[in-house]
This record gives structure tokens, C-alpha cells and sequence, in this order.
């Protein structure tokens, strides 16, 4: 058992010596934000101690709703948990992670876990150097590795992702490429190796102060093509993957209905729909707790990160210049 004392004021945690329970919190109190909160309440030998977010009424919601403390400032954590999610902007993602991989804390971070590379990479060497688990929230790998997709030797040509949904209003921090479309990339990048030879993107702004919709296509260097269509300010939702082989045959994935098309010899599966982010945050603790792999190293959304980066230096510079400035008033 946790005993938590003067919530009120700054966090103080002791753990009983003869009860290894790990200390867990979540930066960011939004939608994703309770999400992750709620998981962590749900595996034995983790303790939610607490949920930090700038807004009083996010925390009143949190601790009416998961009857969780909520901190203000996510500095009060720094030094009291041994595992955390950050849920927080994106933009913020970076400075918040090093923080906590500083104070000795393992890290699952919401994708993008840095909106430069220079930064991200900064994450990777601090988390190796201290011996850390550090993973990323690409929650889809879940939903491919059990598709069986994941296993299929053969090599695409071709394969388009489609990912579109209604306007929200959150993730305007950043581009729909970081926001959404940064999935797609991380699944490309686990079915198709090699580099990238060739990008190209168009894109518009709806709503945001970036683009809120954009198409890419990338070429591939093996000889392979990718097209990838994000748009979060559509009337429609729609989420899927397709893939094209040599010999004429393709696997069509729609995410929302659970169906597949598959006109090649390779078996594959949606069945039941699993939940990805339990997947994410139970494999999470269980890489910190025994070692076990995680499914998204970061060195793979590192490498998610860097081509959204190359689709974003593909659109209207001025965008990305904006963006950069964002992040300087920040720092």
C-alpha cells in the first residue's frame, strides 16, 4: 500500500519498504490524459498517486471522476513516481520528459514524443545513460502486431493510409502530420525498411494555425511507394490501411469496422478489437518492472518523427518556420 500525504500543498509520497508498488502519475489531464490514468488504476501493483494539469477544472474532473489527487504543476511529481505518462501539447512534450528521465522516472509519452529531431535524440542518449525505459504511445502497433502483419516477410510496393476524423479542436500545436498522420509513419516504418528517397506533400489550413489537413507521398529507396492522407477537420471518419504486392495481391485494413480484404496467401486477423492503450501502458510497466521489451522502442518514433519532419519541410516552409518559433518562446 501508497500512503500520500498533503495533497494540498506539494506532493509527498512514501511507499512502504515491504510493498514494491510502483508509483505512478500522468502529465496531462485531457482526454488521452484520463485515459491513461484510468489504465494505470486497473493494474495490480501500480499506484495512481496523482494527475497534474494547469487547469483547475481538469483536476476537479480528475478527482471527481478516477478519485485521484491532482497537482498543478507537473514539477511537484519530479522525484516521487517511478513510472509516468505525459499526455500534456506536444510542443511541451520534450522538456517535460527530460525532466522526469532526470529525476530517475521511467517514461511512456504520448506521440510526438519531440517536435525535433536534435531533441528527441537528447531523450534516447539521457534514458540509455540512466538505464530508463522510455516508450512512445504509437498505440496502432498494437492493433497491427495482432493483425499477424507484422510477421509477413513479403514486402509491400505500395501501401496508403487514409486517417481523417471530425475537427476537435485539440492537437493544434502542432501540424495534422505530427498529429495524426505521425501514426501512419510509425506503421510504414515497420513494414517497410530501408530509407526514403523521395517526399512530396500537399496540404491546407482549415481551422488551426498549421495544416489541418495534408497528403504525402514517399519513396521509398527499396523501390516501394507510400501515399498518406491525414485531415482532422473532416466530415468523415475514416482509418484505414492498404497494401499492394508484387504479384497483383493486397490487404486492405478498415480500422472502424473491423474489417479485412485480403486477396493474398497470408493469413492475417482483426477479431475482437483489442484495447491498444491498455497494451501500451500494462507493457509499459511490465518492461519496467522485469525487463520486458517494449513493442515501440523510441529510436522507432525517432525515426516516425524524422519523416514527419521531411513531409512538413515539403509544405509551405512558413508553417514549419511558425512552429520553431513556438517552441523558442517555450524554451
Amino acid at each position: 500500500m501508497t500512503n500520500r500525504v498533503s495533497f494540498g500543498g506539494r506532493l509527498n509520497i512514501h511507499t512502504l519498504p515491504s510493498q514494491p508498488v510502483l508509483k505512478a502519475a500522468v502529465v496531462g489531464g485531457g482526454v488521452f490524459g484520463r485515459h491513461h490514468a484510468a489504465k494505470y488504476r486497473e493494474i495490480a501493483g501500480v499506484d495512481l498517486v496523482a494527475v497534474a494539469d494547469p487547469d483547475p477544472q481538469a483536476r476537479a474532473t480528475l478527482t471527481r471522476q478516477l478519485h485521484v489527487s491532482a497537482v498543478a504543476d507537473w514539477r511537484e511529481l519530479l522525484g516521487n513516481v517511478d513510472v509516468v505518462s505525459i499526455c500534456s501539447p506536444a510542443i511541451t512534450h520534450a522538456d517535460i520528459v527530460a525532466n522526469f528521465l532526470a529525476s530517475g522516472a521511467h517514461v511512456l509519452v504520448e506521440k510526438p514524443f519531440a517536435t525535433e529531431s536534435a531533441e528527441a535524440q537528447r531523450l534516447i542518449a539521457l534514458a540509455r545513460s540512466r538505464g530508463l525505459v522510455l516508450t512512445v504511445g504509437h498505440q496502432e502497433r498494437y492493433v497491427i502486431a495482432k493483425t499477424g502483419l507484422l510477421a509477413i516477410r513479403e514486402l509491400p510496393v505500395s501501401i496508403e493510409c487514409v486517417r481523417k476524423g471530425p475537427w476537435t479542436g485539440r492537437g493544434t500545436d502542432v501540424s495534422v502530420v505530427l498529429d495524426l498522420m505521425i501514426h501512419d509513419l510509425d506503421l510504414v516504418h515497420a513494414l517497410l525498411p530501408g530509407g526514403i528517397a523521395g517526399v512530396r506533400a500537399t496540404g491546407s489550413f482549415l481551422y488551426g494555425p498549421s495544416h489541418d489537413e495534408a497528403t504525402a507521398e514517399l519513396d521509398f529507396e527499396a523501390g516501394a511507394t507510400v501515399r498518406l492522407i491525414a485531415d482532422r477537420a473532416s466530415r468523415e471518419r475514416w482509418r484505414s490501411l492498404r497494401l499492394i504486392y508484387a504479384d497483383g495481391g493486397e490487404i486492405c485494413l478498415d480500422f472502424l469496422t473491423r474489417g479485412i480484404l485480403n486477396t493474398t496467401g497470408h493469413e492475417l486477423t482483426l477479431g475482437d478489437s483489442p484495447d491498444p492503450l491498455a497494451e501500451s501502458v500494462t507493457g509499459f510497466t511490465d518492461a519496467v518492472r522485469a525487463g520486458a521489451p517494449v513493442l515501440v522502442r523510441p529510436e522507432e518514433a525517432l525515426r516516425a518523427l524524422e519523416t514527419a519532419l521531411m513531409i512538413e519541410d515539403a509544405l509551405i516552409p512558413a508553417v514549419v518556420s511558425r512552429r520553431r518559433q513556438a517552441l523558442r518562446r517555450l524554451a
